[in-house]
């Protein structure tokens, strides 16, 4: 059975195409209490994944061992845009910890952010893997390493202790077992896992919800969500979702994206934990149906998320800036979730 249609374009008031997709939620006692299509589809969280892959440098100490602020903490979670701020606290975390941009190992990229790309163009300014939109989350590796006396070469191969550390912690915030994951790389070359939509759902849901960890991992949970959401800034930067959400939602919900159409959230109070997933890996459809499970929580006020309505229903214009169509979500589907408020 395919998964429903979530998000469509129109053009001339025809539908011209649209993205299937899933969506799960759970609640505090793993019960799915929403779902639009198949919460049992298999994907790759990417990096949706990056809170859960900062757990154990905050449980076992690298906030006290290496004097971590919240912007550092924050962009070790983050798939930033490669702003100069993005950068610069990148490199803090690395002058922290002994080492520097050449010992990062997740490949060069373009900054994300368009204005900071074009700089480098006009300035024939080439980047470097501290601009990859994973670089915090490979510094937070590699301060790992130094945490706990693991070598820093090879951090990235599965096999490395800093991984199997790491692999055991996706195991228990997903409660899905590792013996059934499939283990490929992740754009930035870092270890990824294949889970079930549900168990995805579970995870963020265990973020807000912890008490069945130890006290020390429920700590870790709470800083983790307590300091993305104070700066959501160093999760993605200008012009991106994730920042310009919950710039206006934190704390009461979080989110992250993740490539190839992944999206998951908390509702902090309700403890609720979300994955969406579109099908066909397109981004911004992921973006647009997670605006509309905020707005069908009713949880803020409408004059509240004017800003980031545009992500619900986004007009589509031409080379003439004529608006030509629209996409948008449907949102007669989301009537079920709204009375989970």
């Amino acid at each position: 059975m395919e998964n429903p249609i979530l998000v469509q374009i129109f053009r001339g008031g025809v539908l011209e195409s649209y993205h299937r997709g899933s969506v799960c939620v759970v609640n505090a006692q793993n019960e799915i209490v929403f779902q639009l299509g198949n919460s049992q589809q298999i994907c790759y969280p990417r990096s949706a994944l990056k809170l859960i892959q900062a757990l154990p440098l905050i449980e076992l100490g690298g906030i006290e061992k290496f004097g971590l602020t919240a912007e550092e903490i924050a962009i070790t979670c983050g798939s930033h845009n490669g702003e100069e701020i993005h950068v610069t606290v990148v490199q803090s975390i690395l002058q922290k910890i002994g080492l520097n941009q050449t010992h990062l190992s997740c490949g060069t990229q373009y900054p994300t952010d368009k204005a900071s790309s074009e700089t480098f163009i006009k300035t024939n300014t080439k980047p470097s893997a501290i601009h990859n939109n994973c670089s915090g989350k490979h510094a937070g590796m590699l301060a790992l390493c130094i945490l706990l006396n693991h070598p820093i070469e090879n951090y990235l191969n599965p096999s490395h202790p800093i991984q199997k550390l790491i692999l055991s912690y996706v195991e228990e915030l997903y409660e899905y077992p590792a013996s059934k994951m499939v283990c490929a790389l992740d754009g930035c070359t870092a270890p990824i896992y294949s889970i079930p939509i549900y168990n995805q759902a579970i995870a963020y849901k265990n973020l807000v919800e912890p008490s069945r960890f130890r006290p020390e991992l429920q700590k870790a949970c709470k800083i983790i969500v307590d300091t993305i959401a104070e700066e959501p800034y160093m999760i993605a930067g200008n012009g991106r979702y994730c920042t310009e959400m919950m710039e206006i939602t934190a704390p009461k919900v979080i989110g992250k994206t993740g490539a190839e159409g992944v999206f998951c959230m908390s509702f902090t109070e309700q403890k609720l934990g979300v994955c969406i997933k579109i099908d066909d890996g397109k981004m911004l459809p992921q973006y647009q149906v997670a605006q509309a499970l905020v707005e069908a929580s009713g949880i803020f006020a409408p004059a509240q998320l004017a800003p980031i309505h545009k992500y619900a229903k986004k007009d589509i214009k031409n080379f003439n800036h004529l608006v030509c169509g629209e996409t948008t979500v449907d949102t007669t589907l989301f009537t079920r979730f709204s009375q989970l408020f």
